[in-house]
This record gives structure tokens, C-alpha cells and sequence, in this order.
């Protein structure tokens, strides 16, 4: 198992255990906790598992930082929709997955603001800020330090939801 990552313009792509994708398995195996851990387990060792084979196709591709750019305007000047890198990534390799006359439908991950800086380098300009975040750095910040165990996790949610 590859441990170091390469930073990128799409930051959920640079992690080398994503916990979406754990969840995913997690779903694959019967929602079985141990099954996943001992997978896992086996990725560490080995750099690798097998899943069973999904009920619906699962495909993979590529996008690099140019393709991220390229896929932003592409968007932008057809739709006049401003799409983050996340999105740009699945738009890219979707439209490359996609069986002619068959709509493709991407889901927003993120909001471009965000990504100031790389809808910069696409656009030629600064996304804007929702309004509901333009005071967000002036609200006070809180946390809560919780030991690390499950029950006290568990407690903490239930005594706050």
C-alpha cells in the first residue's frame, strides 16, 4: 500500500484510505465491521484485496490537473455552471464512461469557493461566496475533546443530538 500521497488540485483524490470508499466496501461485504477490518488489514500487508462483484457496473478513470481546468471551463462556458475539482474529476471520466444517447448525471461534491485558487487558474476569476458563508471566519469556533472509545462517542451524540 502506496502510504504517500501527492498533493493535488482535488484534495479528496490525495488520501490513500478514503472512507467513502470504506464505506462502500463496508456496504459490499453485508455491512460486516469485521469482514471490512480484515480487508483492510490485507490491503496494509499485501496492497491489495478482492470484493465481491457489484450488482451495477463500477468503472474507474484518470483526470489530472490540466484535465481538472480544462473540464471546469468546458462547463462553465456551455452551462454557465461553475463546478469545483471533485466535480470536474467525475464529469471528466464520466463523460469518457458514458454510452451514447444515455444522460450522464454528475453530482455537485463541493463548492467551488472552496477551490478559489484553481477556478482562478480555469476561469480567470474568483467563484463567488454564498452568502451564507461570508461571515464564516467571524463566528466563534467550539469543539468538544472526546476520549477515544466508542461508548464515550456514542454517549456524547446521544446526550447533544
Amino acid at each position: 500500500m502506496r502510504k504517500n500521497v501527492q498533493e493535488t488540485s482535488s484534495p479528496s483524490m490525495d488520501i490513500s484510505k478514503a472512507s467513502n470508499f470504506e464505506r462502500y466496501v463496508f456496504d459490499l461485504v453485508g455491512r460486516d465491521g469485521a469482514r471490512v477490518r480484515d480487508l483492510y488489514r490485507r490491503l496494509d500487508n499485501s496492497g491489495e484485496f478482492d470484493l465481491p462483484r457489484p450488482d451495477g457496473e463500477f468503472v474507474s478513470g484518470r483526470s489530472t490537473h490540466a484535465d481538472r481546468l480544462r473540464t471546469i471551463k468546458q462547463v462553465y462556458d456551455r452551462f454557465g455552471v461553475m463546478i469545483d475539482p471533485h466535480t470536474a474529476d467525475g464529469v471528466k471520466v464520466g463523460l469518457e464512461h458514458r454510452e451514447p444517447g444515455v444522460p450522464l448525471l454528475c453530482l455537485e461534491t463541493a463548492l467551488p469557493v472552496k477551490f478559489s485558487q484553481t477556478i482562478r487558474e480555469a476561469l480567470g476569476r474568483d467563484p463567488e461566496r454564498p452568502k451564507r458563508l461570508e461571515s464564516l471566519e467571524t463566528l466563534p469556533q467550539r469543539f468538544t475533546v472526546i476520549e477515544r472509545d466508542p461508548d464515550a462517542v456514542r454517549r456524547y451524540i446521544e446526550d447533544h443530538a
